[in-house]
Order: C-alpha cells, then sequence, then structure tokens
C-alpha cells in the first residue's frame, strides 16, 4: 500500500479501492491555499503508480467544495517583488494549473462530489473530474472578471468541459449557475436533491468502476485525452496496437475467461463477492 503524505489541508480515507480527498479548510469554505496545492499534488504523486487505488473521490468538508484561490496567499504574493526571472503572481497562478494538470491525467478515474460553493479552482477542478454527482443546492461560477482578474489556469479546461461558447457566456459575464444549470451544461453529469442520494450516487458509481479493469481503465482515460491532439490516423493505428495487446494481456485473458465461466472476473471480487 502506498504511503499517503503527511497534510493539514486535506484529509485522506482510503476506502478499499477508492481515495477519498476531502479539501479540509471548512472556515474558508475550502478556499485553495498553496498549501493546499503543494498537498494534493504530492498526493496525486504518490498513487501514480499505485494500481490498488482505483478512483480518487474529490470533495469539500462542512458543505463546500471549494470556493476559489486563497485571497491571503494573492496578498502574500502582492508583498513580494518580482525578481531573477521570478514573479510571485505568476508562479502562485501556474502552481494550481500544475494541480490541475496531474489530476486532469492522473490515471485513476476521479470522482467530484460537488456541494455549496464551486468557484474559481474548484470549478476548475470540476472540470477535470470523470465523474462529477452535484447537489442541486451547488452553486458554480467563474468570479475572476468581476475580481478584475483572469482564469487564467481553469479556462482552457473549461472550454474542453462545456465548449467555447458557453465558457465565454460564463467567465465574461462572471455568472453563478445551479447544479441542473450545471448539469445542462455539461458540467456535472448527474444532479441529486438530498445528501443520500449523492451518497447512494457515489457508491454507484464506485460499484460500477470496480467491475472495469483498472489497467483497461487508465489506457481508455489516456486515449480519450489524445483525441483531437494528434492526427487521428496515427492515434487509431496506436489504439488498434493497444487493443491487441490488451486482448493477449492478463485482464483480456481474464475478462474473457470469466465472461465464459459467468462469474466476476478477478478485479471486480470484493469481500462479499462470492
Amino acid at each position: 500500500m502506498t504511503s499517503l503524505p503527511d497534510c493539514d489541508t486535506l484529509a485522506l480515507d482510503q476506502q478499499g479501492t477508492a481515495l477519498h480527498l476531502t479539501l479540509n479548510r471548512p472556515d474558508a469554505r475550502n478556499a485553495m491555499s498553496l498549501a493546499m496545492v503543494r498537498e494534493m499534488a504530492a498526493v496525486f504523486e504518490a498513487i501514480a503508480d499505485d494500481a490498488a487505488i482505483r478512483c480518487v473521490v474529490l470533495r469539500g468538508a462542512g458543505g463546500h467544495f471549494c470556493a476559489g484561490g486563497d485571497i491571503r496567499d494573492m496578498a502574500a504574493a502582492r508583498s513580494q517583488q518580482a525578481s531573477g526571472g521570478a514573479d510571485p503572481f505568476r508562479d502562485l497562478n501556474r502552481a494550481f494549473g500544475r494541480l490541475i494538470e496531474t489530476v486532469n491525467t492522473a490515471s485513476q478515474v476521479v470522482i467530484a462530489v460537488l456541494e455549496g460553493a464551486v468557484m474559481g479552482g474548484g470549478f476548475g477542478l470540476a472540470c477535470v473530474s470523470d465523474l462529477a454527482l452535484a447537489r442541486d443546492t451547488a452553486k458554480f461560477a467563474m468570479p475572476e472578471t468581476s475580481l478584475g482578474i483572469i482564469p487564467a489556469q481553469i479556462a482552457p479546461f473549461v472550454v474542453e468541459r462545456i465548449g467555447l461558447t458557453q465558457a465565454r457566456r460564463l467567465a465574461l459575464l462572471g455568472l453563478k449557475v445551479n447544479g441542473h444549470e450545471a448539469c445542462r451544461l455539461g458540467l456535472v453529469h448527474s444532479v441529486l436533491d438530498s445528501d443520500d442520494a449523492l451518497t447512494s450516487a457515489l457508491d454507484d458509481a464506485i460499484a460500477s468502476l470496480i467491475r472495469c479493469a483498472p489497467q483497461a481503465t487508465a489506457a481508455t482515460k489516456a486515449l480519450l485525452h489524445r483525441v483531437g491532439h494528434e492526427p487521428m490516423p496515427s492515434l487509431l493505428d496506436d489504439a488498434a496496437q493497444q487493443f491487441a495487446d490488451a486482448v493477449r494481456g492478463e485482464e483480456g485473458a481474464e475478462g474473457t475467461m470469466a465472461f465464459m465461466q459467468k462469474r466476476p472476473p478477478a478485479w471486480a471480487k470484493t469481500d462479499d463477492t462470492p
């Protein structure tokens, strides 16, 4: 089992194959400080090659997911002078961008459980989740322009998630939308009307994930990320080779055998599987 880093701003709880990562600054509505960015990056780095962790569940403590960036960190950066090619504002902003990239390309399935404020950087994290489940009371916004700044690191991921037309509307007007509108836009996949329903939806998602082969899931996620970034013929050529390797591989053999024997494959077995 991977040794997880000690964290002051995150609460970590591994339950079977799922790592529950909770943003844990409830007094600040889980605003994303530089310390939180660094700790989250360290967690994803630690589990990068851990096949025992199949998914990461992101959520926030105290009824909010994340209210955006930490104003105190921005104030501290303002007091520093840019020198020798270093710029405290740029470096602070880019550190979060690197985290978003890391979460986006993680081999694990990332599930975002979205409640309360989902703003700024929290909005960006939602956009790089593989599955987003939201309470109907959640509030989503890109408020940066109303504060005189720009959504520099999250904007490209918002465009990838919901398209340029809707990203323009939300970013340029600083609009706030509820869970149902977020679902209509394609930002989230499901909207639940109670905490119990949200928990049930999360449990169902993890149960579905466990039925899928871990290596095949990771390879599929990586393949999907390549679409639109390289020529289609070469992408399909490489995908065909990956398919052949998968069929001949351990998971392919086990999946085929399990299907023929009408039993769950080895990766889908849990403590209560007969």
